[in-house]
C-alpha cells in the first residue's frame, strides 16, 4: 500500500477542507491522519482500539510515520473528528474518484464492459439499545432459504480490469434490478450479470439509452434443467459456463473488502455513514487489484 496508493492525489482531495490550525492546538499532519484512517479501514478497528494498536504495533507506527520517542499517537477523538470531516464534505467519494482517475491515467482502468452485482453486509439485529429497536435504515431480505438483516452494496466493476467504478448503497430489501442504470459508467458496450437481473434490458431507463448494450445475463437454472438431454442442452451449458467465467471476476472486490479488509458487518448506524466507508473500502480494493496487476 505504501508503494501503490497515489498519496498526493488523495491528499489534494482533502487538503482544502482540512483545518489550517489558525486557532486552538495545531492539527495533526494531514498525511498522517489519512494513513491512520486507512489502517482503521483495513483492520476494522474502533477509534479507541486503533489508538491502542498504534501504541502496541511498530509496523503500524512505521506505516503511519509516528515516532513515539518524539510524539504521541492521535487520540480516539481526533480519529473520530477526521472521519466526520470526510463524511461532512463527502470526501470518501472524492478519494474513490481520485484512485480511479490515477488508475485510468496509468492505463489500468478499461471501459469496454461492466460487471454488475450486489453483496449483503450484515447489521446487528439486536434491540438491546436505548430505542429498543433495530437500526431503522437496515432491513431484512431472504437469499435462498436464510434471512439476512442489514444493507446491500450494488457495484459496477470493469469487465477486464476487475476494478470497481461505481458504488451504490441500499437497504437489504431493495431489489437489484432498479439500481442497474446507476451502476453503468456510460461508455460500456457489454454488461454481465447473474440471473437475478433477468429482464433488466426491458427497463425504460435502459431502453432509452442512446447506445446499444450487449446484455450477458445468466440463464436461470430451472430452465436449463428442464431441457431434455442432447446437443441443445450441452450447447446452452457451454454458453452459461462461458458467461460465468467472465461474471466471476466481480467477486474479486467483494473478497478484498469482506475477507482482506474484514468488512463483514456494518460498523456505523445509518446508510449514509456506511456508504462513505464503502467508497473508501472499494477504492482501496481497486488499489490492491491495481498493485497485483502491476507486479504480475
Amino acid at each position: 500500500m505504501e508503494e501503490v496508493i497515489p498519496w498526493q492525489q488523495l491528499l489534494a482531495v482533502i487538503e482544502p477542507h482540512y483545518p489550517k490550525g489558525e486557532r486552538g492546538r495545531p492539527p495533526v499532519g494531514l498525511e498522517r491522519m489519512l494513513r491512520v484512517y486507512f489502517l482503521q479501514q483495513w483492520y476494522g478497528l474502533a477509534d479507541e482500539a486503533l489508538e491502542d494498536a498504534l501504541y502496541d504495533s511498530q509496523a503500524l507506527q512505521q506505516f503511519a510515520r509516528i515516532d513515539l520517542s518524539a510524539e504521541g499517537v492521535p487520540d480516539a477523538t481526533t480519529l473520530l473528528n477526521f472521519r466526520h470531516l470526510l463524511e461532512t464534505h463527502d470526501l470518501c467519494k472524492g478519494l474513490f474518484s481520485a484512485i480511479n482517475a490515477d488508475l485510468t491515467a496509468r492505463g489500468l482502468l478499461l471501459r469496454e464492459g461492466t460487471l454488475v452485482d450486489a453483496t449483503l453486509i450484515a447489521a446487528p439485529p439486536s434491540t438491546k439499545n436505548a430505542q429498543k429497536a433495530r437500526a431503522p435504515e437496515m432491513h431484512q431480505t431472504k437469499k435462498g432459504n436464510p434471512w439476512y438483516f442489514g444493507m446491500k452494496a450494488p457495484i459496477g466493476a470493469e469487465r477486464d480490469s476487475k476494478r470497481v467504478h461505481t458504488v451504490v448503497v441500499t437497504a437489504a430489501n431493495v431489489a437489484d434490478i432498479p439500481q442497474t442504470a446507476e451502476l453503468l459508467h456510460g461508455a460500456e458496450k457489454q454488461v454481465h450479470a447473474d440471473a437475478g437481473y433477468t429482464g433488466v434490458e426491458k427497463r425504460g431507463e435502459l431502453v432509452a439509452l442512446e447506445r446499444r448494450i450487449d446484455w450477458q445475463i445468466a440463464g436461470k437454472r430451472g430452465g436449463l434443467k428442464a431441457l431434455a438431454e442432447g446437443a441443445e442442452k450441452e450447447t446452452l451449458k457451454a454458453v452459461e459456463k462461458a458467461k460465468a467465467s467472465v461474471r466471476a471476476f466481480v467477486e474479486h472486490p467483494f473478497h478484498i473488502v469482506k475477507n482482506l479488509f474484514r468488512h463483514r458487518k456494518v460498523r456505523y448506524r445509518g446508510l449514509a455513514k456506511n456508504g462513505h466507508q464503502l467508497y473508501t473500502l472499494f477504492g482501496l480494493a481497486n488499489v490492491v487489484i491495481g498493485g497485483r496487476t502491476a507486479t504480475a
